[in-house]
């Protein structure tokens, strides 16, 4: 029993050392250049967009958070502390209440 386990041992050890009869060459390694779209967009409403500028351009689009649907004022205090608290945004608690009151102005709903 014991000259079988060692046999069939020595035959999968055989198998798995067995070098393929083909070797392929690995594939060339090129620099790629990609132009992305300026990203100069700034929130409309001059100094009153100010705190959300400052803050929120580093991750959001304008158009993408303009874009949303109108929500009541917790709901933007709500997404406002989220992206502090979850994603670690860097905002400064001053600039939480202009920020807030920017998205109600602009998508606020009573």
């Amino acid at each position: 029993m014991l000259k079988r386990m060692v046999a069939i041992g020595c035959f999968g050890t055989a198998l798995l050392c067995a070098t393929p009869a083909w070797v392929q060459d690995l594939p060339a390694i090129k620099s790629t250049t990609v132009e992305l779209p300026a990203g100069d967009a700034l929130f409309p409403g001059g100094a009153s967009a100010d705190a959300i500028n400052n803050n929120c351009l580093a991750c959001h689009s304008p158009d993408m958070v303009l874009n949303q649907p109108p929500l009541p004022k917790a709901t933007w205090e709500a997404e406002v502390h989220k992206m502090i608290n979850a994603y670690k945004a860097p905002i400064d608690d001053a600039d939480v209440p202009a920020i807030v009151g920017y998205l109600v102005q602009t998508k606020g709903k009573e």
